[in-house]
């Protein structure tokens, strides 16, 4: 297993001038998934919801891949969106298929306003900006729910939710976060020199991730009120 380093690189720098990332990180959502008090119908709206998300977050990792500035972030980019559409969304599929909610369904669902605001935030990232401006506004999730699982996997005390945590916590998963990671300081490095914090660019990518996580914390929030 390749394991990620969540406390160095851009994304830590990143995250370090993001006041937000605490409630994110360890919302009473989170620490629901940890405890196993998170009722079941807020899971399972969340869930619903998340596979919306990941459908638009995967043509944003698509899209990352016509930004791309070189063969190797091609490379990366091509990998996460078959890791996301192939892998990290079939949880969602077989979850909600135990509830009784088919794949069909799931995609035909309408988005919550936190989705959408969320969502095409991203994109809107990808399409205004270059692929750098895109990682910044794609690194929240992706390293975040690796943070997340990480951490739980570590120190959860119920396995009511222990496919989600497994997933995220996970090998597969968490190789995925090492990848990016590696991608995201590769990327700067190319775009903003050795020292990228010391770049004119660096304060708007850092407003960039900080928003997406405030969207993060948006998304926890819906889950936990558990209904459209």
């Amino acid at each position: 297993m390749t394991a990620p380093d969540f406390d160095s690189g851009v994304f830590a720098g990143w995250r370090e001038a993001t006041p937000d990332w605490a409630a994110y990180t360890r919302h009473a959502f989170v620490e629901g998934l940890r405890t196993g008090a998170l009722p079941r119908a807020a899971f399972m709206h969340y869930l619903v919801q998340d596979y919306v998300f990941l459908v638009h977050f995967s043509r944003a990792w698509a899209l990352a891949v016509v930004k791309a500035g070189s063969l190797a972030e091609m490379r990366t980019a091509a990998a996460t969106v078959d890791a996301l559409v192939n892998h990290e969304m079939r949880l969602h599929v077989e979850t909600c298929a135990k509830a009784g909610i088919t794949e069909d369904a799931l995609f035909a669902a309408e988005e919550a306003p936190e989705n959408l605001a969320y969502t095409r935030f991203v994109i809107d990232a990808g399409l205004s900006g270059d692929f750098l401006d895109l990682m910044a506004a794609l690194a929240p999730c992706v390293l975040g729910y690796g943070e997340i699982g990480a951490r739980l996997a570590r120190e959860a005390t119920s396995d009511a939710y222990a496919d989600w945590i497994g997933t995220y916590g996970g090998e597969e998963y968490q190789s995925v976060c090492a990848e990016v990671g590696g991608l995201i300081d590769a990327a700067a490095a190319a775009r903003l020199g050795a020292a990228p914090e010391a770049s004119p660019r660096w304060p708007a990518l850092c407003r960039r991730f900080a928003t997406a996580t405030r969207l993060e914390v948006g998304f926890w929030d819906m889950g936990l009120r558990g209904h459209p």
